[in-house]
């Protein structure tokens, strides 16, 4: 497991650096969205991805693994303004943001390897088509509890499910760096 620790870490390290560019590009204007806006954004990358791996082709010249990254910053993005709610602070300074970045993706890692010991790493035999539809499964719960106003009668919340969609996006990523699908 030490070699999936140091997989999700490099994983970590490409999202981060997307993060901060885009940080520098556009500062915290995120800040002002919803965490269902963000859930919706995150469903149309995945869908995205699903849509690509389904006719084999995009006509947009990026492939997935830009929109996994993205998947798993929105994420994060989520988690911070769940954390913080969405007007406390609109214009939040990059070092500020880095700092929650890193928090919610060591809680998301932790989640991770725990999992991953009791899994016994099952998603190293799973095609990067069915992470994807987990993750689009997890959107569409996330999109229920929202409609719900976040009550749930025996179900995990929001970010538990956020939590599993940056693993899931993690693992889609390590496979993807592995050259195992395309």
């Amino acid at each position: 497991m030490s070699k999936t620790s140091a997989q999700y870490d490099q994983v970590i390290d490409e999202c981060r650096e997307v993060f901060l560019n885009k940080m520098k590009d556009y500062g915290s204007a995120w800040r002002i969205l919803r965490t269902s806006s963000l859930t919706d954004q995150i469903y149309i990358k995945a869908n995205r991805i699903r849509s690509i791996q389904e006719k084999g082709t995009s006509k947009v010249d990026e492939g997935i693994k830009p929109e996994f990254i993205g998947i798993v910053n929105y994420s994060v993005m989520a988690l911070i303004q769940l954390e913080l709610g969405v007007e406390e602070e609109l214009e939040m300074d990059s070092g500020k943001a880095l700092n929650l970045f890193n928090t919610h993706f060591l809680n998301a890692k932790n989640l991770m390897m725990d999992k991953n010991h009791d899994y016994d790493e099952a998603w190293r035999n799973m095609r990067v088509s069915s992470l994807t539809d987990i993750i689009l499964m997890k959107l569409l719960r996330v999109k229920q509890i929202e409609d719900n106003e976040g009550k749930t009668t025996v179900s995990e919340g929001v970010d538990a499910n956020y939590n599993d969609i940056i693993n899931y996006s993690v693992f889609a990523l390590i496979k993807l760096n592995e050259g195992v699908e395309k």
